[in-house]
């Protein structure tokens, strides 16, 4: 009693291709499956890329990110007066 046998297996699929009909199951199947891809695709856009993940992020170190180098600004550094 816990289990079903081949057999009503058989005769509930059979019962619903007869509601269905094989075009509309076709339809859903292919639905299904494009929406598994898509929340698949979702998921991997997502994650961070090794080189991303690699760095944390400066609020959570504390450090403050350095601009990049521009070749025409001079470095100068300033020194309190005494």
């Amino acid at each position: 009693m816990g289990s079903f046998s081949i057999w009503h297996w058989l005769i509930v699929l059979l019962i619903v291709v007869m509601v269905f009909g094989t075009k509309k199951l076709k339809n859903m199947g292919s639905d299904l499956g494009g929406a598994v891809k898509g929340f698949k695709d979702g998921m991997k856009d997502g994650t961070t890329s090794d080189d991303q993940a690699a760095v944390p992020p400066h609020h959570v170190t504390g450090n403050v990110p350095v601009p990049p180098v521009d070749k025409t600004t001079i470095d100068v550094e300033a020194k309190p007066r005494a």
